[in-house]
C-alpha cells in the first residue's frame, strides 16, 4: 500500500529521497530506476499516459510489487491522482533553489549525464536505454505539461526562465492542491529531522542523510556501467 507520495520534480533530491524512504521503512520506493530495470513497467506507464489508469485498483496494478512509497518521474507527476487514490498516504514535495536546479534538470533532460549507446555497451545497460526509449511517449506527455507543447525528450532545456517558471508553477500547484497537514515541503539539505517528524518515525542514529542526486556522481556511474561494471548502478541489483 502506498504510504508516501513524492511530488517533487526530478533533480530535487528524488534519488536521495528514494534511499532515505527505504532506510526509514517505506520500502520499496518507486523511482525512474524501476522503469529502467524492469522493461515490463514501461507498458504500465504507457497505460497511465493514455488515461487508462483511474481507480485505486488500477494504481495497485501499476505499483504491483509491494511499493510503499514513490518519488521522481513518472510517479511524481501523477501526485494528484495518487493522493486521491491513496487518501491515507502523506505527500512530500522536494524543492531546491530553482536557479540552481535549472542546470541540473537541463543536463538530465538533454541526456548530458548519459553515454551514447554503443556496440560495447553491456546488455543490461542496453536494456535500460531501450526501456527509456519505449517510455518516450509517456515522458514527452509529462514534459510538455511543464515545458510547453513543442518540447521533446532529449531536447536541450536551455531557457532558464522557462524552466524556473515551470518549477515555481509546479510548487505552487502542489501546495494549493494538498492539505497542509498532509504535505511536507522538504529540501533534502534539511536532513532527517523534518522528514522523520512528518512521517512519524525515529531519526536514524549516527547516520547521515543520503545524498545521491549529484550529476557528476551519476555521470561517473554511467561511465563505469558502460565499461562493464554494473555494480556502479546507483541502487544495486533490482529484483522486483
Amino acid at each position: 500500500m502506498m504510504k508516501v507520495i513524492g511530488a517533487g520534480l526530478p533533480r530535487t533530491g528524488t534519488t536521495s529521497m528514494k534511499a532515505a524512504l527505504e532506510r526509514l521503512g517505506f520500502a520499496p520506493c518507486y523511482h525512474m530506476v524501476e522503469v529502467m530495470t524492469h522493461p515490463d513497467h514501461v507498458d504500465r506507464w504507457l497505460e497511465v499516459a493514455a488515461g487508462n489508469v483511474k481507480t485505486r485498483e488500477d494504481w495497485n496494478r501499476v505499483f504491483a510489487g509491494g511499493y510503499q512509497s514513490a518519488t521522481d518521474w513518472p510517479a511524481s507527476h501523477y501526485w494528484r491522482e495518487l493522493a486521491d487514490a491513496y487518501p491515507e498516504a502523506k505527500v512530500v514535495l522536494t524543492v531546491r533553489d530553482p536557479r540552481k536546479w535549472h542546470p541540473s534538470i537541463r543536463m538530465l533532460m538533454s541526456g548530458g549525464i548519459r553515454p551514447e549507446p554503443g556496440d560495447e555497451m553491456p546488455e543490461q545497460m542496453r536494456q535500460m536505454f531501450e526501456s527509456m526509449e519505449r517510455m518516450r511517449p509517456a515522458l514527452e506527455k509529462i514534459g510538455r505539461s511543464y515545458f510547453g507543447p513543442g518540447w521533446s525528450f532529449g531536447d536541450d532545456l536551455a531557457d532558464e526562465d522557462l524552466a524556473v517558471a515551470a518549477f515555481e508553477r509546479h510548487t505552487a500547484t502542489v501546495k494549493e492542491g494538498v492539505p497542509a497537514d498532509r504535505l511536507l515541503v522538504f529540501d533534502v539539505r534539511e536532513g532527517w529531522e523534518p522528514l522523520c517528524a512528518f512521517l512519524g518515525v525515529d531519526v536514524p542514529a549516527d547516520e547521515p542523510f543520503p545524498h545521491l542526486n549529484d550529476a557528476e556522481t551519476m555521470r561517473q556511474s554511467f561511465a563505469r556501467m558502460q565499461a562493464g561494471d554494473m555494480s556502479a548502478f546507483p541502487f544495486g541489483p533490482q529484483d522486483r
